[in-house]
């Protein structure tokens, strides 16, 4: 994936051949895609625009509150950004009200990793939350799992658990299908569902709560070579979605803990106020969480000449090599080639879809406002008409029509363009909302637009860059934005 440098260099080279001989600005980070050749549509009014007014992101949901019960300690820059903006709102101690921004952003990062998971063979299905409490006693872990666990009777007295990760459920489901074969293998099944974990205090938004989205994979292969061939191809498929999203995530040696398992990787995003600590080597390419050394450690165990520089992650993926911990449980074998019974090799791999949300906030937003991923952005643009009653109204129906060309005309904005219709504000009260919502192109339509070949003032917001563009410049430049 292209870097930011690289972006921007041809945003320069793009800014010099699309805008019109005016005036010059600095330029915008661009997102790379295939350009559409598609013709303006004949029913390009057919629709209405897509109105920031009729947004459910209102007012008093913007205002954190006085409740500190719910609102919690907002020391973290991701929760108050969308706590403010309106993306998320408290329910109860570390449980959250998504709001619809934010829940489209959550389908595009799940549409992400369906097709990372589908491009390494793997399946998806959904497995019930709520878990008998006999599954996890055959595994030893309803004890072992503690107060995090939690747990609840049916009528008739029957324990249950709401499940944080399901070894246990998936391992019974396959050793269900007496007939599995080695030509079936590796199979690889994987759902992207609520998890529930009993947090002793859960702070920081939708970093630590208490319910929350979570994409798990298992694994089932017919050797530890297999399963290790299995692992890398899942940890492979990892690093490719956090470059797509352009973060730079970092893979660490970590622990099993009650998961447990032979082999552990944990996926961090540097960041300050993450709570675990990582040791990386400045001259070979060894790390690890702090958890998995001694205390003592400064030199790297691997070339054993470099220091260890220690720093802080968000942990957004785990992956582990489970052997036959829960297949040898659960009797989950299949058919050898010699047409004998085996044990299948397990493997699971984790990744926290609402923290990844909330960790891309943290580490590429400023302290005033959002700024996404560019392909998990809410809304891709938003066009932004003159204040009513001004000078410029006529301009109105112009950026009125241009938002519903882009819209129609280009392939991947449709359901991505945003008119901000507010024009009782002025224009500089809604850039500022825009720059805290973090549209990646911001559209003003203002006097520009009424010269015999209108301009419109584009603002990149990923990098505070502006250019000024014909509507055949906007439609060159937009359609080349990568969407999901």
């Amino acid at each position: 994936m292209e870097t930011i440098m690289h972006q921007c260099l041809r945003f320069h080279r793009l800014h010099r051949r699309l805008t019109l001989p005016r005036r010059s600005h600095s330029s915008c980070a661009e997102q790379a895609a295939t350009p559409s050749s598609s013709s303006a549509s004949s029913s390009s009014r057919s629709r209405p625009a897509l109105l920031v007014s009729r947004l459910y992101q209102p007012s008093n949901l913007r205002d954190v509150g006085q409740d500190s019960r719910l609102s919690g300690e907002m020391t973290c820059k991701s929760q108050r950004l969308m706590q403010q903006a309106g993306l998320i709102h408290p329910s109860s101690p570390g449980c959250y009200y998504i709001l619809p921004a934010t829940v489209r952003s959550m389908e595009k990062l799940v549409r992400l990793i369906d097709q990372e998971m589908h491009g390494i063979g793997g399946q998806k299905l959904d497995m019930p939350s709520l878990c008998s409490a006999d599954l996890w006693r055959s595994s030893d872990r309803w004890n072992l799992m503690g107060k995090e666990l939690f747990r609840l009777k049916d009528r008739h007295g029957a324990d249950y658990c709401l499940g944080p990760t399901h070894e246990e459920a998936v391992t019974t489901l396959v050793a269900h299908q007496a007939t599995l074969s080695y030509k079936q293998l590796p199979l690889l099944l994987y759902q992207i569902t609520r998890k529930f974990r009993d947090e002793l205090k859960p702070r920081f938004g939708l970093l630590r709560g208490r319910e929350f989205y979570m994409k798990d994979m298992y694994s089932f292969d017919v050797s530890e070579e297999a399963a290790h061939d299995t692992y890398e191809s899942v940890c492979g498929a990892y690093a490719r979605l956090f470059s797509r999203l352009g973060l730079r995530c970092v893979k660490v040696r970590a622990d099993t803990g009650n998961i447990g398992g032979k082999l552990s990787h944990e996926f961090q995003l540097p960041a300050d106020v993450g709570e675990d600590r990582l040791l990386v080597c400045g001259t070979c390419n060894f790390s690890a969480n702090a958890e998995t050394m001694t205390s003592e450690e400064s030199e790297c165990p691997q070339c054993n000449t470099g220091t260890l520089v220690e720093s802080k992650g968000i942990e957004v993926g785990h992956t582990f090599y489970l052997g036959t911990k829960y297949s040898h449980i659960f009797n989950a074998s299949f058919s050898n080639a010699q047409n004998k019974p085996s044990v299948a090799e397990m493997g699971c791999f984790g990744l926290g879809v609402t923290r990844i949300l909330a960790a891309a906030v943290e580490v590429m937003s400023t302290e005033d406002g959002i700024r996404w991923p560019g392909l998990l952005a809410p809304y891709q643009v938003c066009v932004v008409p003159p204040k009513k009653g001004s000078k410029t109204d006529e301009v109105a129906g112009l950026a009125e029509e241009l938002a519903h060309t882009l819209g129609e005309t280009l392939p991947g904005l449709r359901g991505e363009v945003l008119l901000d219709d507010r024009t009782h504000m002025t224009i500089g009260k809604r850039l500022k909302d825009a720059s805290r919502l973090g549209y990646p192109y911001v559209i003003v339509a203002g006097q520009d637009a009424l010269e015999e070949t209108p301009r419109y003032e584009v603002i990149c917001q990923q990098s505070g860059g502006t250019m000024f563009l014909s509507k055949d410049g906007l439609l060159d430049l937009l359609g080349r934005v990568e969407t999901i």
